[in-house]
């Protein structure tokens, strides 16, 4: 068998267990609140807006999950994305606390929500965080004892080198960071199903219905090529497809994109061969790879952010180097699926979650920077706290992280972030 490619689409779009389509928005709609954006996070405020009482229409432009939250690697790994501890003075030592615990609260969340509503989406338990550097591997200590401070209940240890075989078929590390709290799913079917969850509980879905234009005010109203909804509260949960919907926000983000294959099925020695405990596995470099296996034991891959808004020509040959790297046993196996997508980056790689300044009825969620699985379900219970209650305490904290608008508009934001990735990536291969 040759390396070669068999279809240039997403594993999930051809896999998924129920894509029963919505219909678009034709006529008037009226709510107490309008979500705009069908991916994790607009379905999940949505679900918990109506599982609070409130009445929701919800807009997509394409399909449920069309975007990132149907096309990520599927790792659910806990955490924020990033070192909190840079934040502490914007929100203290308490803030910064907060934000550890609900790096790992959101991920029990999408467990719970998965139990809750029967969502059959190929969950599985185990990740391995892998050292590239022994230095890496020393800093894997600090995590540990930071995640016996939160009381985190699931077990962690170290693997170091001579022994990480057990977990990984590949000479490529210094050791690694098992996890059995994090794990791995189809997230397309986990936002599908989560979407007839919300539908269930009254939620009108309308896809292939992108905002055209939203007029602010008490009432907000938002208009489509066919219809238009009157809500008193808006959700943007748009993410790198904002465009330019809201510049105040879009300008905050941007959009990169990141690339992943899946191999043909292997064979079962094989696949037990490369990842024994069937656990998530994701590396520490700038360029981060990341990898797993699916429930049909083909091997899932990804990686390679690219902030140049240029998609390679051939996606299965720019990554195959990149797979050869970790597991050149698998030369002769063909790649059978190829995709890519477009991510939320934000300067500081925080999340932003909060409400606009001048119109207080205007709630958002963005930017997660590639760790969107469970933080999209931590910022929708957030979102939904503040409308439904008025207040959240935890959007309170995720508000108080300030955010950089990127200099010189949209056309200069890809370029500027390219040559800021490239100075870490330099000074990476220094190090």
């Amino acid at each position: 068998m040759s390396f070669t490619t068999q279809h240039a689409a997403s594993y999930y779009a051809a896999t998924a267990r129920d894509a029963a389509p919505y219909p678009s928005l034709d006529g008037e709609q009226t709510a107490d609140v309008c979500v705009v954006g069908g991916g994790l996070t607009g379905v999940n405020t949505a679900l918990e807006l109506a599982e609070r009482g409130l009445s929701v229409v919800l807009l997509e432009a394409r399909r449920i999950g069309w975007g990132a939250s149907g096309r990520n690697g599927g790792q659910l790994i806990r955490g924020i994305g990033h070192d909190v501890n840079g934040f502490a003075r914007h929100v203290g030592q308490d803030g910064v606390r907060y934000l550890k615990q609900a790096g790992i609260d959101s991920v029990a969340l999408v467990a719970s929500r998965i139990a809750r509503y029967g969502i059959a989406c190929d969950l599985r338990w185990g990740f391995c965080e892998l050292a590239n550097t022994p230095a890496q591997f020393a800093a894997f200590q600090d995590e540990l004892d930071d995640l016996a401070d939160l009381g985190y209940r699931p077990e962690t240890r170290l693997v170091g080198a001579d022994q990480l075989h057990e977990i990984v078929a590949s000479d490529q590390y210094a050791g690694g960071l098992v996890d059995m709290g994090s794990g791995h799913l189809h997230p397309l079917d986990l936002v599908q199903g989560e979407a007839r969850a919300a539908h269930g509980l009254g939620v009108r879905i309308f896809e292939h219905s992108p905002v055209l234009r939203i007029e602010h005010g008490h009432q907000v109203v938002l208009h489509t090529a066919h219809g238009k909804v009157r809500a008193a509260n808006l959700v943007l949960g748009c993410n790198a497809h904002l465009d330019e919907l809201e510049p105040r926000l879009s300008g905050k983000v941007l959009p990169a994109g990141s690339y992943v294959v899946a191999t043909e099925p292997l064979p079962e020695t094989l696949a037990t061969r490369l990842i024994p405990q069937n656990m998530a596995l994701c590396d520490q470099k700038v360029g981060l790879d990341y990898y797993r296996l699916t429930a049909d034991r083909r091997l899932l891959f990804g990686g390679a952010c690219h902030y140049s808004g240029r998609d390679p020509k051939d996606i299965a040959a720019y990554m195959r180097p990149k797979v050869l790297k970790v597991f050149p046993q698998l030369a002769e196996v063909r790649i059978d699926y190829q995709w890519g997508g477009m991510i939320g980056i934000t300067a500081n790689r925080f999340p932003q979650v909060g409400r606009l300044s001048q119109q207080r009825n205007v709630y958002y969620a963005q930017g997660y920077s590639g760790h969107g699985l469970n933080v999209t379900h931590w910022s929708a219970r957030l979102l939904a706290e503040s409308i439904a209650l008025g207040h959240s305490r935890g959007l309170d904290v995720f508000s108080a992280v300030p955010h950089l608008t990127f200099p010189g508009g949209k056309a200069l934001r890809s370029p500027l972030l390219a040559l800021g990735m490239l100075w870490y990536r330099l000074r990476e291969a220094l190090g």
